[in-house]
């Protein structure tokens, strides 16, 4: 079974002879100082994120529109889950641990191992969707103050609603 493990100022994921072979992969090391958030998701499929690259389904690396994760997971067992700052070559690492208390008490460590923990939340935050921007103030406002310049339309038996053409549909 794989193992997170800090080496001086790295944080190393050991990989048995059969998980190097299913991942495609050697150990992965990547420094502490990339470390941004680290938790214990009980539930192992909430960890795969994206398509796999190299690997297998729950071994190896995954691609997404956010970056690249490195994942060695078990079904039915929680996991161990380290957030990276963009210089890392990963932007998530989660590995498997035997029992919910084991992989809390393997957070726990890590995470007092590391030396800027980002502790806003102790969630994993989602992945970003590609093209969608910020909340602008506009779009907080209340909905009665928006004020559309395109003409109204009827839609059958319903209220009036606008025409991208401009032009009056409905009865």
């Amino acid at each position: 079974m794989a193992r997170m493990t800090v080496d001086g100022d790295e944080l190393v994921v050991c990989l048995s002879l059969r998980e190097r072979a299913a991942a495609r992969h050697g150990d992965v090391r990547v420094p502490l100082a990339a470390v941004r958030r680290v938790t214990a998701e009980p539930d192992w499929w909430r960890v795969l994120r994206g398509l796999p690259r190299r690997g297998t389904r729950r071994t190896g690396t995954r691609v997404h529109q956010a970056g690249t994760d490195f994942t060695v997971v078990r079904p039915g067992r929680p996991a161990v889950c380290v957030e990276l700052r963009p210089p890392a070559p990963f932007r998530l690492l989660a590995v498997s641990a035997p029992t919910e208390a084991q992989a809390r008490n393997i957070a726990r460590a890590l995470g007092r191992s590391a030396p800027e923990l980002d502790t806003s939340t102790r969630y994993r935050q989602p992945l970003p969707v590609p093209g969608e921007d910020p909340p602008r103030a506009a779009l907080t406002e209340s909905r009665s103050s928006f004020v559309s310049d395109r003409p109204a339309t009827r839609f059958r038996d319903g209220p009036v609603a606008e025409s991208r053409s401009g032009h009056r549909r409905g009865g």
